[in-house]
Order: C-alpha cells, then structure tokens, then sequence
C-alpha cells in the first residue's frame, strides 16, 4: 500500500464524519498524477509555502506600517498565528487538519502591500473593483510559477475565497480558518496595539473583559475553547452567542480605537497615494509590466486587472523602492 493510501485510510478511522477526507475531494481545475507519499491537501500546503507569494509576506502590512520594532506582526506572522489557531481547532474537532492549514497558509497571499491601505486604494482606482480574498484565489490560480498557477484542490481555493466575514465556505476546515483569521487579527493587533502605547489592558471595556477576559492571553484561550465546546460533534462550527457578541463589541472596540486611530493611521493616506500612483503610472506604461503578466492579456485579461496584479503583489519596501525609482529625482555625482 503506498503511504498516501495508508494516510488516507487513518482519515477515514481517526477523523469527524463531518470532516473534509482528502480522497473526497472534488479534484484540481487540472488533473494531475496523485503523490505517492502525500494526500492532496498536504500537497498543496507545501505548495504554498514553496511559493514566491508566500514569501513576500514577510515584507507586507498588517496593521501598523512600517513599524519601528522587531515584534509588531506582519502579513506573515498573521498568516502563521492564523495557521496556528485553526490547527489547534481542527485536531480538537477531528476535522483535517491539514485542509485547515493550506487554506490558513494561503488565504491572504493575494493582500496588497500596506495592507487594507493598499487594497482600499487599488479598489478605488480599477474599473473592476479588487478584493484581497478574490486575488489570493487569482494568485494561486493564474499568477504564482510564471501563470502556471499552483494547481490547487477546490476545498481549499474555496476556503481561500470565503475566508473573510462575508463568505461561508463549504467545509468545516473552511469554516475553522475564517474564525481563526477573526481570532488572530482581534488577538495580535489588541497586543501590537498595547505594544504601541495606543491602549492599555484596562482599556477593554468590562463588559467585554467580563465575557472572554482582560488580556491578550485570556481572550485568545477562551476564544479557542468556546468554539470547541460550542463545536464539538456537530456539523458546523460556531461559537457561543454570549463570545460571539463579545468578540464582535471587541472587533468594534478595534476599530473605533486603532484601525481608525489617527495615530496609528497616520501615513495610510500616502501610502494610498502612492498605490495610486503607481496604478496610474503601470497603466499609462504598460510594456514596463513583466512579460510573463503582459502575456495574460493574451488571455482575455484587462490591462487594469494586470496592473493590479503587479503593483498588488509588491511587497512594502518594493513599493516604495518603485516609486522613488519613477519618482524621486536622483542626486547627481560629476
């Protein structure tokens, strides 16, 4: 028996009836030998973390840009916490883990540098809209290995696609990691945050800290076991509804004292301007694209859609280094 089958057939003894097995999976968008060593969902896992997308993450927003600090997050570190907490949730469930971890892995390799900064300004500016979770999709699709895409299994393109609030993916691996991003975000940036000198612990109002805690810490645990206890042995996956009223007056609490917070916020309008900019300078100056996303206007897609795809996919310090490249005059040495 090859070792995939023998994975396989521990999935089918050790895992939830509700779980998502990997020999049901509904296939790739190209078919493919399968591996003889890996199911489908730990193949594509390493094929994200393999690739080029996956790596620029380490140079993306999160919250805070450009921050003065080792330990504030990054689009990766988010991405690593967000891999974390699903894991933890789909081993307690007897979901697959592993489907959980390839949609974590993957879900905002498509983010823009400056994060929601980026992605509101290239938004505003394409005729077609942008939508990080739709690129993620695209990047994985068309984009990563030179427009030969990564060929990945459907349960986890879709769990990429729905992983924000207003998606519902089909599985429960899906539906795993789309708390689990809520959980990370609402986590770290409280701890960035504190770490900034924007709020302290004590601001938390009590009828929040009452319900899941008055720490970093104690939130993050709660959180993970309610969503188990609340969970466990059904085919959904949920919390309860006094934690999910909490966590959404905390997600709110965020938002009106750090995601809007003039301090915090302080250089997104330039970094819009500059995403701006750079939209307008690659559309008026498309043969400056690399070819191999100029071809993909061979294939039906728009000039905007590929600029979008170029300037979307540049890390923060790329970004900028383009735009002082283009726009910034040099220093003249006789």
């Amino acid at each position: 028996m090859l070792i995939r089958e023998t994975l396989e057939a521990w999935e089918r003894e050790y895992l939830s009836p509700y779980a998502k097995l990997s020999e049901e999976s509904k296939g790739r968008l190209r078919e493919e030998e399968p591996c003889d060593i890996r199911p489908v969902f730990q193949r594509d896992r390493d094929r994200i973390i393999h690739s080029k997308s996956f790596r620029r993450l380490k140079d993306k927003t999160q919250v805070f840009l450009s921050p003065e600090g080792d330990h504030y997050r990054t689009r990766l570190t988010h991405t690593l916490e967000v891999s974390q907490n699903a894991r933890t949730l789909a081993k307690a469930l007897q979901l697959n883990e592993e489907l959980v971890e390839a949609i974590a892995l993957g879900h905002d390799l498509g983010h823009t540098p400056f994060g929601h900064a980026g992605e509101r300004a290239l938004n505003r500016v394409n005729p077609n809209g942008f939508d990080h979770a739709k690129q993620s999709v695209r990047t994985v699709d068309v984009l990563e290995k030179n427009g030969q895409g990564l060929n990945l299994t459907y349960e986890v393109r879709d769990g990429i696609l729905n992983h924000q609030t207003s998606g519902m993916p089909e599985t429960l691996e899906g539906k795993v990691v789309r708390f689990s991003d809520k959980i990370a975000y609402i986590h770290h940036d409280m701890d960035d945050a504190i770490r900034a000198g924007i709020l302290t612990e004590a601001d938390v109002p009590r009828e929040i800290g009452d319900v899941i805690g008055y720490t970093c810490g104690e939130r993050l645990d709660h959180f993970i076991h309610d969503i188990v206890t609340a969970s466990i042995g059904l085919n959904d996956v949920k919390m309860s509804e006094p934690v999910d009223k909490a966590m959404k007056d905390l997600r709110q609490f965020m938002f009106e004292h750090v995601y809007q917070n003039p301090i915090a916020k302080s250089e997104e309008g330039k970094a819009e301007a500059l995403m701006e900019t750079l939209y307008d300078y690659f559309l008026k100056n498309f043969d400056k694209i690399p070819d191999d996303l100029k071809a993909l206007e061979k294939k039906g897609d728009t000039r905007e859609t590929i600029v979008c795809d170029y300037v979307g996919a540049m890390t923060d310090r790329y970004a900028i280094s383009v735009y002082e490249e283009i726009y910034i005059p040099k220093i003249w040495v006789g």
